[in-house]
């Protein structure tokens, strides 16, 4: 009897064994049919949250390949600042726009004009303050270089250099508040850090 039971509790583990054996097969399986489709999961370098821009830092991250390995990190520093550029000044002509919608002025286009002008040239003096915050270089496979890099301006130099300008600026200072500015600034900023964060 005792002889019977033991071999029927073997016979039981064998077979939660065997059952466990395939499961684990199956899955492998699984692993090896996704390598087969062609996925491979990869590093994208200076990426990810800490590279996105926030209410206090606008950032850009870019990549640069090339056979020559200054010319991948110029591709890359180039794609990068042309980013940044586009980020900044889509930020900034939001601002103008509700900033001039908010106040009661006149000659609104003409005011609007002078506004982007003016920000244009200060966007462009700012983008020689850049800080790289990541770089990264790798070696493909084809002997190609390949750059990662993420760049960062703070929003706080930016939105000081802009009020100076507009500041100094006869045209504007009479009806130039800056507080009311600097508000709507912020406002942008904001609401940029909450389309990056994707929340």
């Amino acid at each position: 009897m005792k002889t019977k039971k033991l071999h029927k509790n073997l016979f039981l583990g064998l077979g939660i064994l065997l059952i466990a054996g395939m499961s684990s097969c199956g899955s492998a399986e699984k692993a090896v049919s996704t390598k087969a489709q062609g996925e491979e999961l990869i590093e994208v370098y200076c990426t990810g949250p800490d590279y996105q821009s926030d209410k206090n830092n606008f950032r850009a991250s870019a990549i640069g390949e090339s056979l020559d390995q200054m010319v991948s990190k110029k591709k890359a520093g180039t794609n990068a600042r042309s980013e940044l550029a586009t980020l900044i000044q889509s930020t900034i002509k939001g601002t103008i726009d509700n900033y001039v919608n908010s106040t009661e002025l006149n000659n609104v286009e003409q005011v609007e004009e002078r506004f982007e002008g003016l920000t244009r040239e200060v966007i462009n003096q700012q983008l020689n303050n850049i800080k790289v915050i990541c770089e990264k270089q790798t070696k493909t496979g084809e002997n190609k270089y390949k750059t990662y890099i993420a760049l960062e301006m703070s929003s706080k130099d930016l939105e000081e250099a802009i009020n100076q300008k507009l500041s100094q600026d006869d045209k504007l200072k009479v009806d130039y508040d800056y507080e009311k500015f600097k508000e709507t600034f912020n406002a942008e900023m904001q609401k940029l850090e909450t389309q990056q964060r994707g929340f």
